[in-house]
């Protein structure tokens, strides 16, 4: 299988995985609708849902750019209506605006845990409830966020509460939807990275974290794999992407890295023993 045909409604992609995961679709002749905020370029970060969208039809897809805030609901409601507009459909939405802080409890500023909570957790559940209207309508529907599993581990939880609950928020709409939904046939499930990814974010915690991460593509081609299975028999999984890849049969992961001669650092909310993790 692959997807072309399909429409993918992504929150956020105008730069990092989501656009990885856009342009590989868009690969497959995919029509991508790239909701996201960022319509002029950033001081720091690049891109934007302009050139997300030039990118997405370069690859050899169809894009529809749409200026949306997901702590809206009215500009939730508008991106959906729009895109079914344009293409007629919505047959996977992609969650993966989100946004991060790290602070403790006692550092944390309310303006900031706000942000994180409408963005990540209301945001989410906003954007789901939304689009499932037209995703059950859909051939073969997935909804696919970018989350991690859930794993309750104390340390996690001790050193960034409010980050951690607020992403443990989106993975909970996927178990939470993967069940209420189940028998309409939408499959609901949850990627997460093994190692840190070299993105806009990535690059502002240093050269050595960047240089020491994965491709966004090693994201992509693991969504690519989740979106284009039978929606009714691969649903409520909480996938890692190398490990998902390895099962695929992907045996050569060096080409996802930025350095293959050097150890990469694996990534918040992943537990692994010895493991090479980054500090801040």
């Amino acid at each position: 299988m692959n997807l072309k045909g399909k429409t993918i409604l992504m929150s956020g992609g105008s730069r990092g995985i989501g656009l990885a995961i856009a342009t590989r679709a868009a690969s497959d002749g995919a029509s991508v609708a790239v909701a996201a905020k960022t319509g002029e370029l950033h001081p720091v970060l690049p891109g934007t849902i302009y050139t997300a969208a030039e990118a997405i039809e370069a690859a050899g897809g169809r894009a529809l750019p749409i200026l949306c805030d997901v702590r809206d609901e009215g500009q939730i409601d508008a991106a959906v209506e729009e895109t079914m507009s344009t293409f007629g459909s919505i047959d996977v939405l992609v969650l993966n605006a989100s946004a991060i802080s790290l602070d403790g409890t006692l550092e944390m500023p309310t303006k900031r845990f706000d942000l994180m909570s409408s963005i990540n957790q209301r945001g989410t559940f906003l954007m789901g409830r939304a689009c499932l209207p037209h995703l059950i309508e859909a051939d073969n529907p997935h909804i696919l966020s970018i989350s991690p599993p859930l794993e309750f581990a104390d340390h996690w939880w001790g050193e960034h509460l409010a980050w951690t609950m607020m992403k443990y928020s989106m993975s909970l709409c996927v178990r939470g939807w993967a069940t209420e939904f189940k028998e309409e046939g939408v499959a609901v499930n949850a990627l997460w990275p093994r190692t840190t990814i070299s993105t806009a974010a990535t690059k502002m915690l240093g050269d050595k974290i960047f240089e020491q991460s994965r491709k966004p593509e090693i994201m992509a081609d693991a969504a690519h794999w989740i979106l284009t299975q039978k929606s009714r028999e691969c649903s409520g999984k909480f996938f890692i992407d190398e490990a998902l890849l390895r099962e695929a049969g992907v045996t050569d992961f060096d080409v996802y890295a930025n350095d293959p001669t050097k150890p990469l650092f694996l990534d918040l909310l992943i537990d692994e023993p010895d493991g090479n993790y980054f500090k801040f």
